[in-house]
């Protein structure tokens, strides 16, 4: 490896120069530093050819150096499109590039910018959709001559995952004004979350050049890292990208393989520019890029990006760039200074004092390339209505930095509500009307000089601490007058090639005809032309695209506006919204005996439930043991996750009345009742049993996952019905227990002795209550699993030493614990649906068969008249039962029900439970079925696997049909 294009330190922030690292770039062998993108490192080898362009397959090399463009984009063996400035050679050590045709230097496709001419902007509009049919002939050309990179079918998914964070105050970018943001909330007690999207913190303080004499802003950025990073109070995320806002500052950050989803009561956005280019042909050769690429690739990679170098600028920075460059030993030819005249005699003195000539009040009008590689560039000069006019000179150059001015990283903001505004008269942008919660600092909001920028954060932060309360400190506004914006850095060349969006490989003549051909407004513009559609979502087209229509349709550029911004603001793989959820656990007061029992967990909603007992080698046999318990003995099984809500108060019997299908009114003292909930559509969206305690006192359940919905639309209706009741959700107040088998009863006896358990005393669907160990329980017989069985639910408090007292009364008779899946298998013997796996959103009680859970003759209940209207329709599938012999292939959830065989075959339903049951010797399950399939006896063919199978439909229940083992022992 040769270091000749390497600066010496302090140049080369992120890169360890005592570590080296070999990579492969289309098959050539490179080495580089740890810290190197695989765009520095192939630089650093004068290798600027990266990839080619989307549409005409033009050479293409970096650009921003930051990520903001397409230019970059290369091939990973596992990953498409990948961008070389943002991804590590210690990260990829086998890249190639992308969208080409033969190999990268001699591209077969490249002949696509000769007929050019022939694919003008939206040709495939209007090139393709006649006659009928012809675009399925041409989709798969166009597809693999456009085809951005190969995704890898083989590919392992990683790990993902989400987790959730709160704070006081989040800062976007940690820039100069983000870091003294960030610090002025800490200090002031705020929870601060501070992110940016680069490696390290500082922003521009890490690559810019903000003084002639250079000096250092180092001890600056040394302190601000400092007191951040150590700060008890600010958590630092740094490679890590807001991706998007949304109401509340609700904020997802993508670190790593982790999204962060924050919720924060203040935000802070200072979140910098994006620097712009300047529009003349061919301005998009590799060697072409804008200032700050070339500072990022000296400052933070130490390498010299070239040889002999033209600044194009309209704006001082230029000049502070072109300092830089001299001071690095590389030989700056000119600075071609698009403005008429330089106020700033120090930056002309100090420039010319480097030997650097400056030509005033012109422009480059047009690049040219040998090998792939910018080689020189032509310089005109322009008129005061910025016309080109004549030619000044060529000059010969591998480096061409421009700087046309920079544009607010508004898309957050945008996407809160702000407007963004643009003054035509002096080029600067402003946002406004951003949300009370959400604040702007340092360039974002139009302040450029390093000292009020800093200030700009300060100001931030307290008005973020006056909203808190932490502070009633107001921020002073800061005022900055300099502009850095030159107004029109456009030069259409007759020939084109005059690139607006690099991404998409759009000309000026391509934005100007989009709105000859009618599409006037910014909005249509985009769609018809796509630009900002690419990679980089408009960071560099919006404004040149915005200035060109605004100039095509005699408006300003602020009546033109720009495009809508929308989440997300860098592509966001399907694997973060896929990735494992941190969500709260919630564990029952026996939990712990469940482990030492070796019970193994299922997730139900929030909590964690045995699903069975034993190991999982065994899993099949031991669910169905523990269900032949339960049928041939006694078990018992933790049931505290059911929802329990209290309803209390004169107009209790009414209330439920009104919310649930059954009549509840006249419903005695001491009896339970099944509660069927339907929403006003007539859909079921929960069940449960509702005990009347007293005449004004009813103890309802719901089930585990539905209860919080199902208290919310309590508390819904009756803000509307204002009935006098007060309702409460006690799930977490109460747990519960049921046991349940043949001995069921000789068990409870042992330990309860205030209650009569004998059949005629304490009948079926009734409700006692009573002591245990001297503690309080509520005994409901109720017979989910089927048999004689008693739900025992007593206050949290006592929940694990009435386990304990049940387990010791239970030894004599051999009871065992059992788990969610027993208990799901003992239900679907006796036909009982479960909400939300048995039903779906459009499931009415007709469909599911509980026409008799319905008073008919209540004038009312939410959802009745829903109900009415789709039960009188002809109906067209009903959940029925089916049995299938156990040498079948067994049906899943969400297999299909056909009406016949066959691939002409039509869906009719779908299987929502099937299990093989002991009890019965086959697979049992509920299927929705055609209405023409219900019959019993019908046999329906289910797809499994490609095939069919053919279960005979069967009345409900399977098992014990009479229901003498639950209502009659």
């Amino acid at each position: 490896m040769t270091d000749a294009n390497r600066l010496a330190p302090p140049m080369g922030s992120l890169i360890s120069r005592d570590r080296r690292v070999r990579f492969e770039f289309e098959g050539t062998s490179y080495i580089g530093f740890d810290g190197d993108t695989v765009a520095s490192a192939l630089v650093a080898h004068d290798q600027w050819l990266l990839s080619r362009s989307f549409k005409y397959h033009r050479p293409r090399g970096p650009l921003s150096m930051a990520g903001q463009d397409a230019n970059t984009l290369v091939q990973l063996p596992e990953e498409a499109n990948v961008l070389a400035d943002r991804i590590g050679i210690a990260e990829s050590p086998v890249v190639m590039g992308q969208n080409y045709n033969g190999s990268l230097k001699k591209d077969a496709d490249a002949m696509l910018e000769k007929v050019g001419r022939f694919m003008p902007v939206g040709f495939y509009y209007r090139a393709f959709y006649k006659p009928k049919g012809i675009w399925d002939k041409w989709e798969p050309l166009i597809r693999k001559k456009a085809g951005l990179g190969e995704a890898d079918l083989d590919f392992e998914p990683t790990y993902h995952d989400k987790a959730y964070l709160f704070c006081d105050v989040m800062v976007v970018g940690a820039g100069p004004a983000g870091l003294n943001a960030a610090i002025t909330a800490a200090e002031n007690g705020a929870e601060v979350i501070l992110v940016d999207e680069n490696k390290q913190l500082g922003g521009a303080l890490t690559y810019h050049r903000f003084d002639i004499d250079g000096e250092t802003t180092e001890e600056m950025l040394k302190a601000l890292c400092s007191i951040a990073t150590h700060h008890p109070k600010i958590r630092v995320m740094t490679d890590a990208v807001c991706n998007a806002w949304f109401a509340d500052n609700y904020l997802p950050v993508q670190t790593g393989n982790r999204m962060y989803k924050i919720r924060a009561k203040q935000c802070i956005v200072a979140s910098g520019e994006f620097e712009q280019h300047v529009v003349f042909r061919n301005n998009d050769l590799p060697g072409v890029v804008l200032c700050s690429a070339a500072m990022r690739l000296m400052k933070h990679y130490a390498v010299r990006p070239g040889k002999k170098s033209v600044v194009l600028t309209g704006n001082d920075d230029g000049y502070l760039t072109a300092i830089e460059l001299a001071e690095q030993g590389v030989d700056v030819v000119s600075i071609v200074d698009m403005r008429q005249s330089q106020p700033r005699k120090d930056l002309v003195d100090s420039v010319k004092s480097l030997g650097i000539p400056v030509i005033l009040g012109a422009t480059v009008y047009e690049a040219t390339a040998k090998n792939n590689r910018l080689s020189a560039v032509d310089v005109y000069s322009i008129n005061e209505d910025y016309g080109v006019e004549q030619k000044v000179s060529t000059i010969s150059c591998d480096l061409l930095c421009m700087s046309a001015g920079y544009m607010p990283t508004y898309q957050l903001l945008c996407q809160a509500g702000a407007q963004l505004s643009y003054d035509d008269n002096s080029a600067r942008f402003t946002l406004k009307n951003l949300p009370a919660n959400l604040h702007i600092a340092g360039s974002v909001n139009g302040i450029h000089e390093l000292d009020k920028v800093i200030a700009d954060g300060q100001r931030a932060a307290y008005q973020c601490l006056q909203q808190l309360g932490f502070s009633e400190v107001a921020g002073i506004k800061v005022q900055c007058d300099v502009s850095t914006n030159f107004p029109w850095p456009i030069f259409p060349h007759p020939k084109g090639k005059d690139f607006v969006d690099f991404d998409e490989d759009l000309q000026s003549k391509d934005i100007i005809n989009a709105t000859r051909l009618g599409y006037r407004d910014i909005q249509l513009v985009k769609r018809f032309s796509t630009v900002g559609m690419g990679p980089s979502q408009g960071r560099h087209s919006a404004l040149p695209s915005a200035r060109l229509v605004a100039m095509a349709t005699d408006r300003t550029v602020s009546e033109t506006g720009v495009t809508t911004a929308r989440p997300p603001f860098i592509p966001e793989k399907l694997a973060y919204l896929a990735g494992r959820i941190f969500n709260p656990v919630r564990k029952t007061p026996m939990h712990e005996r469940h482990e030492s029992l070796g019970a193994q967990f299922m997730p139900a909603g929030a909590w964690r439930r045995p699903a069975y007992y034993g190991e999982t080698s065994q899993r099949n046999a031991l669910i169905q043991d523990e269900a032949s318990a339960v049928r041939q003995n006694v078990g018992i099984i933790d049931v505290s996750t059911l929802g329990g809500i209290e309803v209390y108060g004169p107009d209790a019997p009414e209330f439920l009345n009104r919310m649930y299908t059954f009549a509840f009114v006249k419903q005695p003292v001491g009896r339970t009742r099944y509660a069927v909930l339907t929403n006003e559509q007539g859909v079921v969206i929960d069940d449960g049993v509702a005990c009347r305690i007293a005449e004004d006192h009813y103890y309802v359940t719901a089930t585990t996952s539905g209860v919080d919905a199902v208290y919310r639309e309590m508390k819904k209706w009756n803000a509307q019905w204002r009935l006098d009741v007060d309702i409460a959700n006690v799930t977490s107040a109460f747990s519960a227990v049921n046991v349940a088998g043949p001995n069921a009863r000789k068990v409870l006896e042992k330990v309860c002795h205030d209650v009569d358990f004998s059949p005629e005393a304490f009948p079926y669907l009734e409700y006692r209550e009573g002591h245990i160990g001297g503690m309080p329980v509520r005994l409901m017989r109720v017979g989910f699993v089927g048999e004689l069985g008693y739900e025992i639910h007593m206050p949290t408090l006592f929940a694990l030493n009435i386990w304990d007292i049940l387990m010791e009364a239970g030894e004599p008779f051999s009871m065992r614990p059992f788990g969610v899946e027993a208990q799901r298998l003992l239900r679907l013997e006796k036909g009982h649906i479960i909400v939300g796996q048995d039903t779906d959103g459009m499931s009415h009680p007709g469909e599911l068969s509980l026409e008799w859970a319905i008073a008919k003759a209540k004038p009312f209940y939410v959802g009745s008249r829903s109900v009415d209207i789709v039960m009188r329709r002809q109906q067209t599938r009903k959940l029925v039962g089916f049995k299938l012999d156990k040498s079948s292939p067994k049906p899943e959830e969400g297999h299909l029900v056909l009406d016949k065989a066959g691939a002409d075959s039509n869906i009719t339903g779908n299987v929502t439970s099937c299990e093989y049951s002991t009890t019965l010797d086959a697979y049992i399950g509920l299927a929705f079925v055609g209405i023409d399939q219900q019959e019993k006896g019908t046999l329906i063919p289910i797809r499994v696997d490609g095939k069919e199978v053919w279960p005979e439909v069967i009345p409900l229940p399977f098992y014990d049909p009479e229901g003498e083992r639950q209502e009659v022992n």
